[in-house]
């Protein structure tokens, strides 16, 4: 914990001095995800070359990413409600609203567990495509610190959570590639051969 205030404090005491450095924290803390995710959708359509392993890559990094952030978060929350910096230390700059009902939700963030689950599946399709969705995760995870909502330990156990979630979803996908359900959704997209 002492270490964890410490770099929040780090981290967080760079705000509120500079507006435009403000504006950026909250464009990447609280606008950034909503790019990412019409990004993400754009790979649905293009580029025509790779179109259907790109809408798998979006079915199956999608799936791991709600997964992860509604399934996992909500199992975390049931045995582990952790106050959310503002709540525990004084002073933190919190920089955006959060309601009443998200004080308790601090571990792990949502935000990391979310967009890290969707990363790992992205980066095990296509490289380049996955390093840019990590390195934009990774900014966005720092931001929601700078921000004054997440603690520095939520941000890193989000992060390695799902990744992990990441991981097995695109095992379970590589596994079954060949059930009924993908190869249905395959032929549908007029593609015979299942992905490798």
């Amino acid at each position: 914990m002492y270490y964890d205030a410490n770099i929040l404090e780090a981290i967080n005491g760079l705000a509120n001095h500079s507006k435009v450095i403000d504006l950026i924290g909250i464009f990447l803390a609280d606008y950034l995800p909503y790019l990412l995710v019409l990004l993400l959708a754009s790979f649905l359509f293009w580029p025509k070359k790779d179109k259907i392993k790109n809408r798998v890559m979006v079915l199956v990094s999608i799936a791991a990413a709600l997964i992860a952030r509604f399934v996992v978060k909500n199992i975390v929350l049931f045995f582990y409600d952790r106050p959310r910096p503002y709540m525990d230390l004084t002073p933190v700059h919190k920089l955006i609203h959060m309601s009443a009902a998200e004080n308790l939700q601090s571990f792990p963030s949502g935000h990391a567990l979310f967009f890290f689950a969707l990363s790992a599946v992205i980066y095990s399709f296509n490289k380049k495509i996955g390093i840019f969705f990590l390195a934009c995760s990774t900014l966005m995870s720092i931001a929601r610190i700078f921000i004054g909502v997440h603690w520095p330990s939520d941000i890193l156990a989000g992060a390695i959570l799902g990744i992990i979630i990441g991981v097995i979803i695109k095992w379970v996908y590589t596994n079954y590639k060949n059930s009924v359900g993908w190869r249905f959704f395959l032929e549908g997209q007029g593609e015979t051969n299942v992905l490798k």
